[in-house]
């Protein structure tokens, strides 16, 4: 790896670090006139309407979770636009005075989203072969990239998805940091994908041979001139999207840019905002952390755990993943019962056979660290979750001598969770969160601590990754607690340093990547909530 590339990432990582004494680099004030699209359309494109899910899956969210999945749904466009819908489609509308925004099944910085999806599929059910771009709004995919009728013989047995992040989303309204936002959002969409296709009896897995310059081909960002300046895409993953693993044509950098060079791409992007902000720092990282072709997999064998403890919850995914929302604030009231803190942080360990974790077979690099306030029998304190135990001796050493380290009373013996300080935490939280009540109004609040070090001396790409990780377990948070009759909310905006040194952490052996929180929450009555889809109302239905 370029020593080049390292320091850059770290550079990059400090510069967009918030301190106490000041905030990284941002707007001063938010330019509502500019305010980007939320919708990226592409004129002069074949566009391919798809159904609506109007009928249960009959799938329950305590079923998905667990890795039981139904006889897989036939691989067909109805099952493709369900996959979709439930993934990167409308979850509702919001109203308030004269204002109507939308929200989505992924989660999203500011709900600004800057994640794209793109299909690479086979020619069936009146969708063409090619490259599409699914449109949420419209619920419909426009044909990017057209193809011979045979092209993509590989892909007879399922489809790939693209992931795509436009920065300037982000860097509208977060300034610098917006990079790792775009990560975070990456993150939540990997796991917004594995859960909806656990729900049609699917696998989605990354394709880990495919390299950014494949990417990028594939979907045609490379092509400045379709898009207008500073709104430019960067490719970020891409998955298979099947009823097994990843066929062996596929699985190969040639099959990418096999695919690639036989595709004419066709049509313009929308234009976003009418006047930027650029923030060449944002550049300058994206080119350092882009993924090359990656080296032989040597892959570490992954830990075999427990079967996950069961929950008892009935709901239908899909109207579980409908409803996820980011709660804006907490009651202050509210306590968790100890079993269902247990089996939430049970989810969380990296179970390769189960969603969202089996889309990569990566070994874990983020740990939690956790503020607890109001769990029913668990003393208020500081304590941490470790997602490999093998992290122990280190984390040992580098956290400060007075950490107790002791054994949660009644919490399942793999779990790895410790009490490093028994306080009330509430105030701590809120500081290191930005000053933010939701960080101690809830039942608990954590930070996402990574091995950065180790992650990034084997490629500055990884830096991306430990983002994608930790956007992953913030979905996992996210429907974990909708399922346990709470409410969850990523945290972007928190004092780094702050959390670092409450541990006694140094260097960059480890960093804090992620916030979040989760809690009774309060609901704003002045808000009116809409269906998602009621301006499509004359659209086919599956």
């Amino acid at each position: 790896m370029s020593n080049n590339a390292l320091s850059t990432v770290i550079t990059y990582h400090e510069a967009s670090k918030h301190r106490l004494d000041g905030y990284a680099p941002g707007p001063r004030g938010l330019d509502w006139a500019n305010q980007p699209d939320p919708f990226r359309r592409y004129a002069g494109t074949q566009r391919c309407e798809l159904p609506l899910r109007a009928t249960p899956l009959q799938m329950p969210f305590a079923e998905v979770r667990s890795g039981r999945r139904q006889t897989p749904a036939a691989i067909n466009l109805a099952n493709l636009a369900t996959l979709l819908e439930l993934s990167f489609g409308l979850s509702a509308w919001k109203e308030y005075g004269g204002s109507r925004w939308a929200l989505r099944c992924n989660p999203s910085s500011g709900n600004l989203h800057p994640t794209e999806c793109y299909v690479l599929a086979a020619a069936r059910d009146g969708l063409a072969s090619g490259v599409h771009h699914y449109v949420s709004y419209d619920h419909s995919l426009e044909r990017r990239a057209e193809a011979d009728p045979d092209w993509g013989s590989e892909l007879a047995g399922g489809c790939v998805l693209i992931l795509t992040s436009i920065h300037w989303r982000e860097a509208w309204k977060y300034g610098l940091r917006a990079y790792r936002y775009c990560q975070h959002d990456c993150g939540h969409a990997l796991a917004a994908v594995s859960y909806a296709a656990a729900t049609l009896g699917w696998r989605a897995q990354v394709l880990e041979s495919w390299h950014d310059a494949a990417l990028a081909a594939l979907t045609g960002v490379a092509r400045m001139g379709d898009f207008a300046e500073h709104e430019s895409e960067a490719v970020e993953v891409a998955l298979w999207i099947g009823c097994g693993n990843v066929p062996e044509p596929l699985d190969s950098a040639q099959a990418a840019a096999a695919l690639a060079s036989r595709l004419n791409f066709v049509g313009q992007a929308n234009r976003l905002s009418a006047q930027h902000v650029h923030w060449a720092g944002i550049d300058t990282v994206h080119l350092a952390a882009e993924r090359p072709i990656p080296p032989a997999s040597s892959l570490i064998p992954p830990t075999q755990w427990p079967p996950l403890a069961p929950m008892d919850c009935s709901q239908d995914a899909g109207a579980l993943i409908r409803q996820r929302r980011s709660a804006v604030g907490f009651d202050g009231v509210t306590a968790m019962p100890t079993e269902r803190w247990f089996t939430m942080l049970d989810a969380l360990l990296p179970r390769p056979e189960l969603p969202p974790w089996e889309i990569w077979q990566r070994p874990p690099r983020v740990h939690l660290v956790l503020f607890v306030h109001r769990v029913a029998g668990i003393t208020p304190g500081i304590y941490l979750l470790l997602r490999d135990h093998s992290v122990a001796p280190a984390l040992r050493r580098a956290i400060r001598e007075e950490a107790e380290w002791a054994e949660v009373a009644g919490a399942p013996q793999h779990l790895g969770l410790f009490r490093l300080f028994s306080a009330d935490a509430r105030d701590t939280a809120r500081l290191i969160s930005c000053h933010q009540d939701i960080a101690a109004d809830s039942c608990f609040s954590l930070g996402m601590l990574a091995e950065f070090e180790t992650a990034l001396n084997a490629g500055a790409w990884h830096y991306r990754e430990l983002f994608h990780e930790a956007g992953m377990l913030g979905q996992a948070l996210y429907l974990e607690a909708e399922a346990a009759g709470l409410r969850g909310t990523g945290i972007g905006c928190y004092f780094d340093d702050t959390l670092h040194a409450l541990l006694g952490l140094s260097e960059h052996a480890w960093q804090s990547l992620y916030h979040f929180t989760v809690g009774g929450p309060l609901d704003d009555p002045r808000l009116r909530t809409l269906p998602p889809y009621a301006h499509l109302s004359g659209r086919r239905v599956c």
